[in-house]
């Protein structure tokens, strides 16, 4: 079974980045006015789901890529980083969205290839823009049903994964971006440029996202 290749030190750590994070985005969330306990409360379930599903897939997109290719792989949790996160979250409203990393064992003898770094570094970022399409229908079937927790479901899902996406496709550091970038130009530029587009579209940004649904239920 899958599970049985995610050992429990992994597990553990990919459930306290994961609430790290939800925490982290429920306090950029609310900075635009959610004021009671019920809104606090609903964003915060909402930030788990959507943070559950965008984070740790894309953890694991990057783990099993990396098992294919024949390497060893799990994620770590970094302390300081989940620190960093929340307090960047709570002071300035920005979402560090790297509270550890996929650690990839290298085998004896054997280097690990561009192609393959970059095919492993842009598997997150691809799940992320995957889970975009089922968050935006997920959106649609909110407005439809004119029922505001399945809106904030579509509309956040596609924030979180457009913002984790994007984050770490930016070409610095040890971030997905620069492997990927370094492997294969195109697909860096299309993956960045998707990743934000979501993440301008779930912030309504020039109003697209009102024209959207509007064309769709022609209002």
């Amino acid at each position: 079974m899958i599970t049985d290749k995610i050992d429990r030190e992994e597990r553990k750590d990919l459930v306290i980045a994961c609430l790290a994070l939800a925490l982290a985005f429920t306090l950029v969330f609310i900075r635009g006015g959610w004021n009671t306990w019920a809104d606090l409360v609903l964003i915060f379930v909402i930030s788990v789901i959507t943070v559950g599903a965008a984070f740790i897939l894309h953890e694991m997109a990057h783990k099993f890529t990396a098992m294919k290719f024949g390497y060893y792989a799990a994620f770590r949790k970094d302390n300081g980083m989940l620190l960093m996160g929340v307090a960047l979250a709570a002071l300035v409203g920005v979402v560090f969205a790297a509270p550890g990393a996929t650690v990839i064992y290298g085998q004896p003898g054997r280097e690990m290839t561009k192609r393959e770094n970059g095919i492993i570094s842009v598997a997150g970022p691809v799940v992320n823009l995957c889970l975009g399409v089922v968050f935006f229908v997920i959106l649609v079937a909110g407005f439809a049903l004119q029922t505001l927790p399945v809106i904030l479901l579509g509309t956040m899902g596609l924030s979180v994964n457009g913002m984790i996406a994007f984050f770490n496709l930016l070409p610095i550091s040890v971030l997905d971006g620069k492997k990927v970038l370094a492997w294969n130009p195109v697909i860096f530029a299309v993956a960045i440029l998707l990743s934000l587009g979501m993440v301008l579209f779930a912030a309504d940004y020039g109003g697209v996202m009102d024209m959207v649904i509007a064309a769709i239920f022609g209002w």
